[in-house]
């Protein structure tokens, strides 16, 4: 001590430091004050972990998982994307299939019935030809020149129809058939089943199995008084 006077601590340059070192040897390290300085030193840290702690992430999170909530956005649109050009995608094959499909059976029936018209229209001269030959034979002219070149000219064309798939309906002595068949008219007849076919006015004509004109024909049905087994009646 000099002139008198105690030196607080921190005056002068060295401060508190300087104070210990004055002390020293004098007065021991009072235990109030270290207890003071752990007690400042353990708030100062207390403070700063509860800062950092702010600052940090919360507990079970991360930056990873932060950004993962936008990426499973993203996902799940583009998964929904995806979906709906599939969608699209299986429409238009199932739609371009039917399509194919419709074409393949316009070309189809294009080829085998697209000279249909044609054909009903050349059924009338056959039907022409063919009195024509009924006549003559039925004439006694069966030796004339002339119905030879008509016969000719009409197996000829029988041929070429044939060939375009064009073939007549089988008629006389058959069951009638609506389908087939048009009826002009009943005739009595104990000698056949009724709905037989009995005669042919004109002969019908299918092609390919499509039905271009129906036969039209006389089909037979029961004798009057006739009973159900076909007897005559008392």
């Amino acid at each position: 001590m000099s002139e008198g006077r105690t030196r607080r601590p921190g005056e002068g340059s060295e401060g508190w430091e300087g104070f210990a070192e004055e002390a020293e040897g004098t007065l021991g390290p009072s235990q109030e004050l270290e207890q003071a300085m752990r007690e400042a030193a353990e708030s100062v840290e207390a403070l700063q972990g509860h800062r950092r702690g702010s600052d940090a992430p919360a507990e079970g999170s991360s930056p990873q998982a932060d950004a993962a909530g936008p990426a499973e956005a993203d996902a799940s649109g583009l998964h929904q994307e995806l979906a709906d050009a599939k969608d699209r995608y299986l429409r238009l094959a199932a739609d371009f299939d039917n399509f194919r499909k419709r074409a393949l059976k316009d070309r189809e029936e294009a080829h085998h019935f697209g000279h249909q018209n044609l054909v009903k229209d050349l059924l009338p001269t056959v039907d022409n030809l063919e009195r024509a030959v009924d006549h003559a034979r039925k004439g006694g002219d069966s030796s004339s020149g002339l119905l030879e070149g008509v016969e000719l000219v009409l197996r000829e064309l029988h041929a070429l129809l044939a060939k375009h798939g064009v073939t007549p309906i089988e008629a006389l002595g058959q069951p009638f058939d609506p389908s087939l068949h048009e009826a002009m008219a009943q005739v009595p007849d104990a000698t056949r089943p009724p709905n037989t076919v009995v005669e042919v006015f004109q002969p019908g004509y299918q092609l390919r199995g499509r039905l271009l004109r129906p036969a039209r024909v006389v089909v037979s049905r029961p004798p009057e008084g006739s009973g159900p087994t076909g007897r005559q009646g008392d």
